[in-house]
């Protein structure tokens, strides 16, 4: 096992995350003090207390041979990327934005083009440490005592506690992915695909749909050669474009992994970064998830697009931002109401299946069946008197063909759906043992933001 390049006393910072924790009062707000956020909901509570995590986000240990990996829960993917490709490993699934933390991942949300073989970020976990709101620091097994609230533990968003030590698998890589970018006429041919190209020779696999005519996918090979320039995404060109022109691509390891970081998948648009001219003007380094999410929190706290949208006279916008899973065989159908119903493109396709036979009480996917994540990013124009019309829309046209909705966004169920949807005997059970007290807000309060009536 080879230690990080800057050794990280974890005993010491896990010891004084918990004394501090400990010693808030009890109803005390809490928040993790993360300089970063990729939750898209911005109504959170800033009168709460903020714990210090600046000594949570390192990577421990990396073992090759074993493929394992041991990791704070508070370090970005970014990070445990550089340490982990360092060994020619990488985790199993890297979610697409490099601030991800894999504790958040873990608890929330996290997909990428290997879920389709690998399944969601917390079936890779084979152990984990947990300060529970009840103040317990407890290690958590698929196998031992706090079983659980290992299984309980996805899709949480830290209201059962916080992962401050993961133990990871990790898979071999090759220096470069060869890119195959395959277009598709039309959703039905898409979906048929995504089914043949699951079980395929492949090692990535993900799409974009720009519109009902035009869906690709894209299948990515790890090679130790490229046969064609490795192209480079972090400049002028933007990655997403590039399906539309070119059939084969190489990419490096590492830039594959984040080539959707770098504009935001295509969220950048927004904020005038793709314009060429635009884009020669901004530095490098800010051309990142994390700080197009910043300017995007700046706007929504202070309301600038909706005073120059009113000074236009046009109608405020209802922003949907959502990622839902989808059975695969209904796909057409959702992205047939989806095209006529909220027009957002384009739309990110992502294939996933659970890796085994575990199920996961508070993460509500069938073993065994494959889905494709669904993401949209974007707004449109509210339907005047109802604000959150295509978000609801949404959410019922998900139920209905049996699929999931992720929660990191905005929530428009009433209370009752909600749990309905989210299981809420398992969870009041896992509740009731690790936070008896009540200390953190449950699940539907926290990620309810904008709840329905």
């Amino acid at each position: 096992m080879s230690p990080t390049a800057v050794p990280v006393d974890h005993p010491a910072a896990v010891a004084e995350l918990v004394r501090g924790f400990r010693a808030l009062p009890p109803g005390t707000p809490v928040r993790l003090g993360k300089r970063t956020s990729n939750l898209f909901r911005f109504g959170d509570d800033h009168r709460a207390q903020r714990l210090d995590i600046s000594g949570l986000t390192g990577v421990l240990r990396v073992d090759a041979a074993a493929r394992t990996a041991e990791v704070q829960g508070m370090a970005t993917y970014e990070h445990l990327v550089d340490a982990t490709l360092a060994h020619g490993v990488m985790p199993l699934v890297v979610p697409q934005l490099k601030t991800i933390t894999l504790g958040g991942a873990v608890a929330g949300l996290g997909i990428e083009s290997t879920s389709f073989r690998h399944g969601l970020p917390h079936e890779s976990v084979r152990e984990m440490d947990v300060l529970t709101p009840a103040g317990e620091l407890v290690t958590a097994t698929p196998d031992n005592a706090h079983a659980d609230l290992f299984h309980g533990f996805p899709n949480s968003y830290g209201t059962l506690g916080y992962a401050l030590r993961l133990v990871i698998d990790v898979a071999p890589v090759a220096p470069y992915v060869r890119l195959e970018h395959r277009r598709y006429p039309d959703a039905p041919s898409c979906a048929a695909a995504i089914r043949e190209l699951a079980d395929a020779d492949v090692d990535f696999l993900d799409g974009t749909v720009f519109g009902p005519g035009e869906q690709y996918l894209t299948l990515g090979t790890f090679v130790d050669e490229p046969t064609t320039p490795v192209s480079d995404y972090t400049g002028q060109e933007v990655f997403y474009r590039s399906q539309q022109r070119r059939s084969v691509d190489h990419l490096t390891v590492r830039d594959y992994l984040w080539r959707w970081d770098t504009d935001w998948f295509w969220c950048s648009r927004a904020l005038g970064v793709q314009h060429p001219v635009v884009r020669r003007l901004w530095p490098r380094r800010w051309r990142r998830s994390d700080v197009y999410r910043r300017i995007v929190a700046l706007d929504r706290r202070h309301g600038i697009s909706d005073r120059i949208r009113r000074a236009a006279g046009r109608p405020p916008e209802e922003p949907v931002v959502q990622d839902v899973e989808i059975p695969v065989a209904r796909l057409p159908e959702f992205l047939d109401a989806f095209h006529a119903e909220i027009g957002v493109s384009p739309v990110w396709l992502c294939p996933l299946r659970l890796r085994g036979r575990r199920t996961w009480p508070l993460y509500p996917m069938r073993p065994g069946e494959l889905y494709v994540n669904v993401g949209f990013w974007s707004g449109v124009p509210q339907v005047p008197g109802l604000p959150d019309a295509h978000n609801r829309r949404i959410e019922e046209l998900v139920a209905a063909l049996g699929g999931h909705k992720s929660l990191y966004s905005t929530v428009h169920y009433g209370e009752a759906e909600f749990w309905a949807h989210y299981n809420g005997p398992a969870y009041r059970a896992l509740k009731g043992r690790y936070d008896p007290q009540g200390r953190m807000p449950d699940l539907y309060t926290k990620v309810g933001s904008s709840r329905g009536r």
